[in-house]
């Protein structure tokens, strides 16, 4: 994955309303939402989500598609998984990664 690639996804989701929306597209998962129902939970005005929905699309990590006369929108997970991977490939200094922080906290 392309560093340009990770940094606008990670941009994407540096807005608290704009992670909200693509947290809740993950709980549902491949049921997805449409923009009425994300509405619905998260108590945003139409117009604003509509442009939070598109950042997040142009960054790849939700998906859109017409069902019928709706939208609905899905986390595209192989994206955040290869921008995740991106993140922590060189992860431990080439070591095997542990679960436990070496501090023993």
């Amino acid at each position: 994955m392309e560093e340009a690639v990770v940094i606008k996804s990670l941009a994407a989701l540096a807005q608290p309303l704009r992670l909200q929306v693509f947290r809740a597209l993950v709980v549902v998962g491949d049921a997805g939402l449409t923009p009425g129902a994300i509405q619905e939970a998260l108590g945003v005005a139409p117009a604003t989500l509509s442009f939070h929905l598109k950042e997040l699309v142009n960054a790849g990590l939700v998906t859109q598609e017409r069902a019928s006369r709706n939208l609905i929108y899905r986390a595209h997970y192989a994206h955040m998984n290869a921008v995740l991977g991106y993140l922590t490939e060189n992860c431990c200094q080439g070591a095997a990664c542990t679960t436990t922080p070496p501090c023993g906290c």
